[in-house]
């Protein structure tokens, strides 16, 4: 298991495998690329992950919350309990990290992706053409379509890599 870091510390002197997007909550932040079950606090609970199911239900259970505006690569991460880090929803997209589809539904689960800064910005799919996301009015939330924020990329298979 990880050790904590202070809430105190300094995001960019953070342990190797820690980049600042991990730190929404830098009390939560741990020293290991592999989260383990219980490491990370209630507030990060991944004990029901590893599903499409689980990773959505992460972020209906937090549906409202601002703790992670600004974090959206790393939510998505925590919802799937995922091993991989990117340091964003961008560096994901373009990465060699699942296929990439430009059209089509994304299935349950997905990561979707809109090119809407430097960093991008990435959600979860609803199954239905919807997502949920963080900076949906300005929180956790669900919008019906991927068209909600401009610049659509696409999605990737969801996992827990």
């Amino acid at each position: 298991m990880g050790t904590a870091m202070p809430a105190s510390a300094d995001p960019v002197s953070a342990p190797a495998g820690i980049t600042a997007e991990d730190i929404a909550q830098p009390e939560l932040a741990t020293d290991a690329t592999t989260v383990e079950y219980g490491s990370v606090g209630a507030a990060d609970d991944v004990s029901i992950q590893q599903t499409a199911a689980g990773a959505v239900q992460w972020f209906r259970s937090r549906n409202g919350s601002t703790a992670y505006q600004g974090y959206c690569e790393r939510a998505v991460r925590l919802a799937w309990d995922r091993r991989t880090h990117h340091a964003s929803a961008i560096e994901h997209w373009n990465s060699s990290d699942g296929v990439k589809h430009r059209t089509g539904t994304p299935p349950l689960g997905a990561f979707v992706f809109w090119n809407i800064s430097n960093y991008g910005h990435v959600g979860i799919a609803d199954g239905h053409g919807g997502f949920w996301a963080t900076s949906v009015n300005g929180r956790i939330g669900h919008a019906s379509s991927t068209s909600y924020f401009r610049n659509y990329l696409g999605w990737k298979p969801g996992n827990s890599n």
